[in-house]
């Protein structure tokens, strides 16, 4: 049985990604006909595509996003990856975008996916655009909430040649704890305060996941989820640096992510401490064995 809902309007960017698809999904389930901004349309299957708004455009181009959140009740704001050589200022120039977006269109609340790391503002790589856009949100004066987010399971996707190879390589400090999430379960977060008008003014939520996992410890779950011994190798700054540039990437954008780990060294712990209300209920184990498992 189809039910009728109330119109409102919620605008969801990067609505193919790994946290956007999910967003998606659960408010075309909660009876919601969401606007989607994108690039490439034909990236939407045939049945999604039927039960929602698209706007074709780049979210770099101010004029689409003002175009697809006129009359905006929610906007779900993702800084979408860029080409540029210093990647934080790419996502400073998006979240620029974003809050003239909010201003101009008079937005009433807007849920920006963030990351842990952005509380310390500079010094952390990549994620000092991420702190930036949060910044100028919170200077529109309408209502922001800033998911700060874990690291995300799916980034071990970007791992599958040394996965195979039974190693799992990292820059961070093989005992070095941090919180480890779905990015389904970040969706979910996102959501449950995109449907929700009991909250106001600008605030952080932060995204944990279950828990706090070392890379030694992620290898050891891994071994057991996906059937093969895995183990965890600390490789330095400077490899990494040459595995990041073989594959294609300029020297700023190098930095850009060798800076996320270097900058959450040295005694850094999250501004917003574990509790209900950040942490999040699939496990890693379960993830890898339902989804790295077969890309292995």
């Amino acid at each position: 049985m189809e039910h009728q809902h109330t119109r409102r309007k919620i605008v969801v960017t990067t609505p193919t990604g790994h946290v956007g698809s999910r967003v998606v999904q659960l408010l075309l389930q909660a009876g919601v006909r969401p606007t989607l901004l994108l690039r490439a349309p034909d990236k939407l299957d045939a049945a999604t595509h039927d039960r929602v708004d698209v706007v074709q455009g780049d979210q770099g181009d101010a004029d689409a996003v003002i175009r697809a959140t006129e009359g905006a009740d929610c906007l779900f704001w993702v800084d979408p990856p860029t080409p540029d050589d210093d990647p934080a200022a790419g996502y400073a120039r998006m979240g620029a975008t974003a809050a003239r977006a909010v201003r101009e269109n008079d937005i009433p609340r807007t849920v920006f996916l963030s990351s842990v790391g952005a509380e310390k503002r500079h010094g952390v790589g990549e994620i000092d655009g991420l702190a930036r856009t949060e910044e100028l949100l919170n200077a529109t004066g309408a209502s922001v909430l800033h998911l700060r987010c874990g690291y995300f399971f799916t980034n071990l996707f970007m791992e599958l040649e040394g996965l195979r190879e039974g190693v799992l390589r990292t820059p961070w400090p093989l005992d070095f704890a941090m919180p480890w999430v779905d990015p389904r379960d970040i969706g979910e977060v996102a959501v449950a305060r995109l449907l929700s008008d009991s909250w106001s003014g600008a605030g952080v939520q932060a995204v944990h996941g279950p828990e706090d996992l070392t890379f030694s410890q992620v290898a050891e779950v891994l071994s057991r989820a996906v059937g093969r011994e895995v183990r965890a190798e600390r490789i330095s700054a400077d490899e990494f640096r040459a595995s990041l540039r073989a594959a294609g990437l300029s020297s700023g954008q190098v930095e850009g992510i060798v800076g996320m780990s270097t900058g959450q060294l040295d005694g850094f712990t999250p501004e917003d401490e574990r509790s209900i209300l950040t942490t999040t209920p699939t496990t890693l184990a379960a993830w890898a064995h339902a989804q790295l498992r077969l890309a292995l």
